[in-house]
């Protein structure tokens, strides 16, 4: 039923009567506008003033006395509602990722784990949240992409007196909380600060073409110590997780001449690798025919030195023979070089003592001719009628050889005139 309703409260009160003589009934719920107005009566009666107002009957009432029971139940109440409030403020929850840190009058005294945890409430002590196993980043000479460069942190020099720019990112998580939250106004800064120095000090150190080649693994590595150690000096409670190079080249003004230097070293590189395949190629060879040689020139020492060391034994030999018997070592060392010099040669020319005509001996056409003849007759009589045949089919001619003579022949008739003239 609304407030204004009319009929609220004045049942019974019509113009035409009723079995109750004009009078409220005493029935329904009371009236809140009724209730509301002893409530401010009551506080009126407290402050000494006087408060009225008039029912839906519109008579006048009496002022109400004070009762300090009433007021006193109420206020004690509504003191223990704000001190259970007060107390229930205390109660936070940690995360299994975070960990609490209570201060009690601004100063640390505690940390606590993850859990429904309580503490004094405030002003007593208060609680920070600080999530420990979150990785943090912080970007270096760049913001957000590598396009958007920060020149002023992205340029260093280097050992060789060369400008280059390097963006990078440094991931860090906390191992301490405390030393996080307590030790350093603004940690993050700190560690951008850190990592800037650090990659400065060693980009310094080395040349240009070592820090944008091969030296990038090399300098993350040597940048994530360093920095490390500086941190650690400071007390921050980080921990340097991992430390990514994303980009060294250098500054656009000089990158045109910069490639082509790049471009030659190269061609450079290549023409190294080139001469140096070839020399792998010659020069085993080279080596290989060297040893050859000596090889082989060794082998002629030693076969020339034992020979003429067999010589010497042999003619030491044959001058004993030849003291014993003069003639005859003589005639056997006549045949024996005969034999040896007939041995290589197929023409024979033979100076008739007291005739003026050399009688040709055509040998390699006897000897064709013999084994021709060979062939064709039997293998036990052809060794009988040989001479006989070779007479037949190879007269000896007397008439005069051709003019050209062979340079053996012509030294075999020199060496037998001279036998000749000795042994007459």
């Amino acid at each position: 039923m609304s407030l204004n309703d009319p009929q609220w409260g004045n049942r019974g009160n019509d113009s035409g009567g009723g079995n109750n003589g004009g009078k409220r009934p005493n029935q329904g719920p009371p009236d809140l506008e009724e209730l509301w107005r002893d409530l401010n009566r009551r506080l009126s009666g407290l402050f000494d003033k006087k408060g009225g107002g008039s029912g839906n009957g519109g008579g006048n009432r009496p002022p109400l006395e004070f009762n300090p029971k009433f007021l006193g139940g109420g206020i004690s109440l509504l003191v223990g509602v704000v001190v259970l409030a007060w107390l229930a403020s205390g109660f936070y929850i940690v995360d299994a990722s975070q960990r609490g840190l209570v201060l009690q009058f601004g100063k640390y005294k505690e940390s606590t784990e993850s859990g429904l945890r309580w503490r004094l409430p405030y002003p007593i002590q208060s609680h920070e949240l600080v999530n420990i196993s979150g990785v943090r980043t912080i970007e270096v000479g760049y913001r957000g992409s590598e396009k958007n460069k920060v020149l002023k942190e992205a340029l260093m020099l280097t050992d060789d007196e060369n400008i280059i720019n390097i963006q990078f990112a440094v991931q860090y998580i906390l191992k301490d909380p405390v030393e996080y939250i307590f030790n350093n106004r603004t940690p993050d800064d700190a560690v951008m600060q850190v990592a800037e120095t650090a990659i400065r000090e060693i980009v310094g150190k080395n040349k240009m073409d070592f820090v944008l080649y091969e030296g990038r693994e090399q300098i993350a590595v040597k940048a994530s110590a360093l920095m490390q150690e500086i941190l650690d000096r400071y007390q921050t409670g980080i921990l340097i997780s991992k430390v990514t190079m994303q980009n060294a080249q250098p500054p656009e003004q000089v990158q045109a001449a910069f490639d082509d230097a790049v471009k030659s070293g190269q061609d450079r590189e290549r023409q190294k690798n080139e001469g140096q395949a070839y020399a792998n190629d010659v020069i085993p060879k080279a080596r290989g025919t060297a040893a050859r040689l000596l090889q082989e020139a060794d082998g002629y020492k030693q076969r020339l030195i034992a020979t003429a060391e067999g010589d010497a034994s042999r003619f030491k030999q044959i001058n004993t023979e030849y003291a014993k018997a003069p003639e005859v070592t003589r005639s056997r060392m006549y045949l024996e070089t005969m034999q040896q010099v007939y041995s290589s040669t197929s023409k024979v020319m033979v100076d008739a003592k007291g005739q003026g005509n050399l009688l040709y001996l055509p040998l390699d056409k006897l000897m064709h001719a013999a084994s021709g003849a060979s062939l064709s007759a039997d293998s036990v009589g052809s060794s009988a009628e040989m001479p006989a045949q070779v007479r037949q089919s190879a007269p000896i001619s007397n008439e005069t050889p051709p003019q050209v003579v062979d340079k053996t022949d012509a030294r075999s008739r020199d060496a037998l005139r001279s036998r000749d003239r000795e042994a007459r």
